[in-house]
C-alpha cells in the first residue's frame, strides 16, 4: 500500500518504508528529521519539466502527461519503488510541495498504479 505525504508532516512508525522522491533535498529539514529510508532524486520531473510547470494549476494536466513520458524512461527505478512495496506493508512517498492534490508524488503514484 502507498499513502503520499508531505516531508513536512510529523514523522510517524505508521508512515512505514518511507521514500522521498524529490530531485532536491526539501528545505530546512534535516537528513534526521526527515527519516527516511531512501531517497530516489532521479524518479523526479526534470528540471526542465519542473521549472515548467512551475505548479501552474492551468498546466497540471499537460504537466502529467509530460512527467509520465518522463517516468517511462525510468523503469528501474519504477521498478525500484514497486518492489519496495512489495517487500513492505506500507510505503510512505515523501514530497515536498505545498499543493497536496497537484505535484509530481501524486503523478508519479498514478503512474505507478497502472504499472501494477
Amino acid at each position: 500500500m502507498y499513502v503520499l505525504k508531505r516531508i513536512y508532516d510529523k514523522y510517524s512508525k505508521e508512515d512505514g518504508y518511507r521514500i522521498l522522491i524529490d530531485g532536491l533535498w526539501p528545505r530546512g529539514i534535516s537528513k534526521t528529521e526527515a527519516n527516511i529510508d531512501l531517497w530516489i532524486r532521479d524518479i523526479a520531473p526534470s528540471k526542465y519539466l519542473r521549472e515548467w510547470f512551475s505548479h501552474d494549476l492551468k498546466r497540471w494536466e499537460e504537466f502529467q502527461v509530460r512527467y509520465k513520458s518522463e517516468l517511462s524512461e525510468k523503469k528501474e527505478l519504477i521498478d525500484k519503488v514497486i518492489a519496495v512495496e512489495k517487500n513492505n506493508k506500507k510505503v510512505t512517498i515523501l514530497y515536498a510541495a505545498k499543493d497536496t492534490k497537484h505535484n509530481n508524488a501524486v503523478a508519479l503514484l498514478n503512474f505507478i498504479n497502472t504499472k501494477k
